[in-house]
């Protein structure tokens, strides 16, 4: 099994892609003053954290004088594991977001296992990421998730499907 971790002073957090438009492996990183861990995880996951994460924003207080800037993965960047579920909670009254990231693990049959387990208090199949984030931070990721989506393959006009350089069959035209 994979090690987990977990940040209650988080210093860095972050996401990131390395690699051309449309072989892109995308990166998730949290870490403290004593170190950070990166994971893998899918464009469409940045993505969702990312909108989400907005509209958790909406509901806390906005930081005096921000202006948040993307963040830049720390290199050298070396996947831990592979994220499978992705869980976000809100302390109020700290103004804080609790982010539980979970490793993605193949399922072993088990009819004992009830469906709606609570991520934030289960025991996790595999290796689990627990950060307490600030409003700030989770501003950053939504800047730097926002850019990284402008980097890549531009949508077809037609389908919304990414564009290839080597051409496009838009199931539109058929």
């Amino acid at each position: 099994m994979s090690e987990s971790y977990e940040f209650r002073e988080v210093t860095h957090f972050t996401a990131g892609a390395l690699g051309e438009p449309g072989q892109r492996v995308f990166y998730l990183q949290v870490g403290d003053e004593r170190g950070h861990v990166s994971v893998r995880l899918e464009k469409q996951q940045v993505r969702a954290l990312a909108q989400f994460l907005r509209t958790v924003l909406e509901d806390l207080p906005e930081p005096a004088g921000s202006n948040p800037e993307p963040i830049e993965l720390i290199e050298p960047t070396v996947a831990e594991w592979v994220v499978g579920q992705i869980a976000v909670g809100v302390a109020e009254a700290e103004a804080e977001v609790v982010l539980v990231v979970d490793e993605l693990v193949e399922e072993e049959e088990d009819d004992d296992e009830e469906d709606g387990d609570d991520l934030f208090e289960s025991e996790p199949a595999g290796a689990r990421i627990r950060a307490h984030i600030n409003v700030v931070q989770a501003a950053q990721f939504i800047v730097t998730a926002d850019e990284l989506m402008t980097k890549g393959r531009p949508p077809c006009k037609l389908c919304g499907q990414p564009l290839d350089p080597t051409g496009h069959a838009c199931p539109r035209l058929n």
